[in-house]
């Protein structure tokens, strides 16, 4: 009977040594980088300095500033991610700049229809949107959803309701309308018209299918949150939907691991489930978040053709801003209040 103890005794040890030494497992202890902290993006694409005048950069960086701002000061507080990633996001959503709330592309049909989804990391309770046409912000239906619905996704005429019945503000469509997104659209059309006259098919313009806004954060409390909100593709038909209102491809957020909002061609983004797929790779793989990150981004997607990014942040405050574009508006800010804002791809 004592050789028995001693057997299982030295048994223990022997696999408690094993997963202290595991390079998987230590890779995840890691040092705290920051106590909050705070991402956000405006969605990524061909975006060139050349193409932007001094004057139109100015406005896309304080319009940055203004919305990571607004969040830092929420998490700073002392309150929650959740509420800091929808304050940052209506920020983006109420400016025309962003192809998201007020400034969404068009669709084919000439409308303009919403998608947005929101994510707790600490319940891994969720709540997203898709095709609204009325809700003046997306992302607060989508944090209704989430907090006053039993389901994850409400979508169209459904959605709509619900934000009525919830006391959402409800504005008429013309308040989406702005001239540039519609000669967008335009713009789009023509080539197509060309091409068919042509005889050939040339795809839409390759920018149509980007522009999103998002926002991921981590609270005091070491709770992270994740929320997309997006226009969707410029000439979409037939009730297209991207990644941004599906949890998992557009937003994920999981306190074991990492808070994930993406940005880029949706069709891909939903294939590999991006959000969950970084996470994942943490959290099997023992990854860091920027090693997921690249691995996602870098190799995963443009191996099947598509592009975009991602902004992330991890449980020890770890930021990562990915893409694989030209450019992607972005923002970050840490607990010491220091401030980054890019556009290009530096």
């Amino acid at each position: 009977m004592k050789n028995l103890f001693v057997s299982i005794l030295i048994f223990t040890i022997l696999i408690g040594c094993k997963k202290v030494n595991d390079p998987v497992e230590s890779k995840l202890i890691l040092e705290k980088q920051n106590e909050f902290a705070i991402v956000i993006h405006g969605g990524a694409g061909t975006i060139l300095k050349k193409n932007l005048s001094p004057e139109k950069e100015a406005e896309y960086k304080a319009k940055l500033e203004e919305a990571i701002r607004a969040g830092y000061i929420i998490l700073k507080n002392g309150g929650n991610s959740i509420d800091a990633v929808q304050k940052a996001i209506n920020i983006m959503e109420d400016s025309p700049l962003f192809n998201a709330g007020k400034g969404a592309v068009f669709t084919n049909a000439g409308t303009n229809e919403h998608d947005a989804s929101i994510m707790d990391g600490k319940t891994l309770n969720a709540g997203a949107s898709a095709g609204t046409k009325t809700v003046r912000n997306p992302i607060n239906l989508a944090r209704t959803i989430m907090d006053n619905s039993p389901h994850v996704m409400l979508s169209g005429n459904g959605a709509e309701e619900f934000a009525v019945e919830q006391g959402l503000q409800i504005v008429d469509p013309s308040y989406f309308y702005t001239e540039n997104r519609f000669q967008s659209l335009q713009k789009i059309k023509n080539s197509e018209q060309s091409s068919k006259k042509l005889g050939f098919y040339d795809p839409p313009i390759k920018d149509s299918k980007f522009g999103t806004v998002g926002c991921v954060a981590l609270d005091k409390n070491g709770n992270l949150a994740a929320g997309t909100s997006t226009g969707g593709m410029t000439n979409k038909r037939w009730g297209r939907i991207g990644d941004a209102p599906i949890i998992g491809a557009g937003t994920y957020a999981n306190n074991n691991t990492c808070a994930v909002s993406s940005t880029g061609w949706g069709e891909f983004f939903i294939r590999t489930v991006v959000a969950h797929d970084i996470s994942a790779l943490m959290e099997y793989k023992g990854l860091s978040l920027s090693e997921a990150a690249k691995e996602v981004i870098q190799k995963k997607i443009p191996e099947l053709g598509g592009d975009g990014g991602i902004i992330a942040v991890d449980k020890q405050g770890n930021m990562v801003m990915e893409f694989n574009t030209a450019g992607m508006y972005r923002a970050t800010m840490n607990d010491k209040g220091e401030l980054y804002i890019g556009i290009y791809n530096e």
